[in-house]
Formats: C-alpha cells, structure tokens, sequence
C-alpha cells in the first residue's frame, strides 16, 4: 500500500518535468523566431547596401539616372527634422508625464492617458494627413516644420507614458523624505524624482527618436520630398528625409539608384540601432544605481 503513494508522486514528478522541457523548448523557439527575422534583415541590408557607401554616397545629390548619386540632402534633412520633432516633442511628453505619474490620480489623467495610449495607435499616415490640413494647408506650402510637427505628435505618446511608468517606479520613500524636510512638493519632482528616474526618461526619449527616424508616410504629406538641395530654412520649401528618399529611389528602375535606396537603407538602420543601443547601454548602466 505504501509504494502506491510514491508511485503516483514519481508520475507526477516526470510528468512537471516533461511540461517544463516542453516549455523551455518553446521558449526558445519563440525567442529565435523574434531574433532570426530581425538578424536576417540587418544582414541583408548590410549584404545590398554596403557596395553603395563610398565618397560621392555621402556628399552627393539623389540622381534617378546614371550612377544614382548621393543621399546628402536626405542627411541633412533628418538631422533637422528629427533634431526640431524632439526639441518640439520631449518637453511636452516628459511634462505630461511628470503630471500623469506625480498628479495624474484623477479624472483628468485618466482622460490624459486614455487619448496617449489612443495616439499611440493611430496610422502615422493620419498623422500626416492632420500635419498637412494644419500647417502645409495654413503656411501654403511643404516644409520641413510641418515633417517635424508630424513626428513630434507620434512622439508625445510614448514619451509620455515611459516617463510615467519610469517616475512610478521611484520609491516613495525617496519622495516621503524631501518633504519632510520641507521642501515643496514641486520642487522634490524637478530636484529629486526626476534625477533619479533621468537615465530611464533619457532611454525612452530616445527609443521615441529612433521610432519617428524611420517614419515615411507622414513626410509625403507634409514634405513632399525632394532631389535639389533643400533649405536650412524649416519654413521654406519641400525638404527630404532618408527614409523618404528610400521610398522614392527604390521603385526607380535604374540598378544603381536601387542600390543608393539600399545604402541609404543601411544607413537609416544603423542610426536606428545606434539609438536603440544607447538607450540600453545607458539604462542599465544606472539602472541599478538610481532605484
């Protein structure tokens, strides 16, 4: 009678076992099958584009005959509509969620986070198409502010909601003891929770940059895109980027314009992954010092 008891707990035991390999090995598969796609594009862009990188690449204009030219204007292009989207974008979504995380227990936050976590999924091309009718319509033309503009509205969401989950994560004791030496309650946020939580905020503005990097849809209605130099000024003429350009030079049937799209392709996804892996490398650096 004895040995029946552990004959069923014997069962039992290789039975959790057996579940458990299962899952691993299924644990595994799902992780390849997210790292192998992703692997095997950086590759092959890297395999298509990198033929394209020499001097004129850098320095020249997009040509849609002959040897295809350069992707200079679609540089100088991203560096300032990017770079005017996150001067436009951060200050409004780290506020939003300073308030969200430190005054958002209301209505109102409620209703803050409802329309953030609902502009987080709208098409970027009815971001766009919103940009277009408020300030290409109104400014009677293409520009590159009105690029910038779209990409600063796809922003706010995310950095807003990062930065909220990133200041709720501070201890509150760390709050609870500013305030007990009397200093006000703003002033704990701006010279207390904020630079402890700065290196999570400064990683979720930056995953927020590499994000709208690559955007297209909204710059053709807002920027047109262009193969003549474009302006410095953001307010006068079409501009162009180079996920834009990508997208124009790649349907052209001229070999070596494809192969421009393709080195500017590798170009984008280098910028991109550059980002991304500061933002880790800079989270985890003080992850474990600042909580």
């Amino acid at each position: 009678m004895s040995r029946r008891p552990l004959a069923e707990a014997t069962t039992r035991y290789r039975r959790r076992k057996l579940i458990d390999r299962l899952m691993t090995v299924l644990a595994y598969l799902c992780t390849a099958a997210a790292i192998v796609p992703l692997t095997w594009i950086v590759i092959y862009v890297i395999y298509r584009g990198l033929g394209a990188w020499d001097v004129e690449f850098f320095t020249a204009l997009p040509q849609l005959y002959g040897d295809g030219g350069g992707v200079r204007n679609g540089i100088v292009g991203t560096l300032l509509i990017v770079g005017m989207a996150t001067l436009m974008g951060v200050p409004v979504g780290i506020m939003a969620g300073i308030y969200l995380a430190e005054y958002g227990s209301n209505r109102l936050g409620g209703v803050v986070r409802f329309m953030a976590d609902t502009l987080t999924g709208v098409p970027s091309i009815v971001v766009g198409l919103f940009a277009f009718g408020v300030v290409v319509v109104s400014m009677g033309g293409f520009n590159a502010f009105a690029g910038a503009f779209a990409l600063a509205i796809m922003m706010v969401p995310v950095i807003t909601r990062t930065t909220e989950e990133i200041l709720r994560l501070v201890p509150n004791s760390i709050r609870e003891a500013s305030l007990a030496l009397g200093i006000p309650r703003w002033k704990t946020i701006l010279r207390v929770v904020v630079p402890t939580a700065l290196s999570g905020i400064v990683t979720g503005v930056l995953l927020a940059v590499a994000r709208v990097a690559g955007e297209t849809a909204p710059l053709i209605l807002t920027i047109l895109g262009t193969n003549f130099p474009i302006s410095l000024n953001p307010f006068e003429g079409p501009s162009t980027t180079l996920s834009l350009q990508i997208y124009q030079l790649a349907g052209q049937p001229s070999p070596q314009v494809v192969e421009v799209a393709w080195g500017a392709a590798l170009l984008l996804v280098l910028m991109v992954l550059g980002l991304s892996l500061v933002a880790r490398l800079i989270f985890r650096g003080n992850a474990h010092t600042r909580f």
